[in-house]
């Protein structure tokens, strides 16, 4: 974060909120002309700070409105228990974060789901049958407050 100037932030800032900007219309913001923009965002991209491009969609939108937290506890944390782990729970689609945590359990999943039915068929089939599971703890969200794309630049 420290090489990027204040230019390099406005670009990134730019982009988080439009990926899809021409580059004539991102050099114009940024005020540089188009081959300094481009330069710029060849260094992004190559030093890995821009690591892609992508379409958000909107769960909602797709019907995925139930939002749920499960805290996984594991009989073996090893590190072949957890790349098992690891590899299984990123072939779940409906997971959509999923992270290793210090603390009283060793994982917490973030799952998309229809409704609670939906839920309860990922937490049987898919979740459940995770390797290493002792136990899960499972919180439902009743309310976004933010969502976001990380912006703090």
């Amino acid at each position: 974060m420290k090489d990027l100037d204040a230019i390099d932030r406005r670009i990134l800032a730019i982009l988080l909120a439009d990926a899809r900007i021409p580059l004539t219309e991102l050099a114009r913001a940024v005020g540089l002309s188009k081959t300094p923009v481009a330069q710029r965002l060849k260094r992004l991209e190559e030093s890995g700070i821009i690591t892609g491009y992508r379409a958000i969609l909107s769960p909602l939108k797709l019907g995925l409105t139930h939002v749920t937290y499960v805290e996984v506890s594991m009989s073996d944390t090893r590190q072949k228990a957890l790349e098992a782990f690891n590899d299984a729970v990123r072939q779940i689609p409906e997971v959509e974060e999923c992270y290793m945590i210090a603390g009283g359990f060793d994982y917490q999943i973030k799952l998309r789901s229809r409704d609670m039915a939906h839920f309860r068929q990922i937490m049987a089939e898919k979740i459940s049958a995770l390797p290493y599971i002792t136990s899960t703890s499972t919180y439902v969200a009743m309310e976004a407050v933010v969502e976001q794309n990380w912006t703090a630049i």
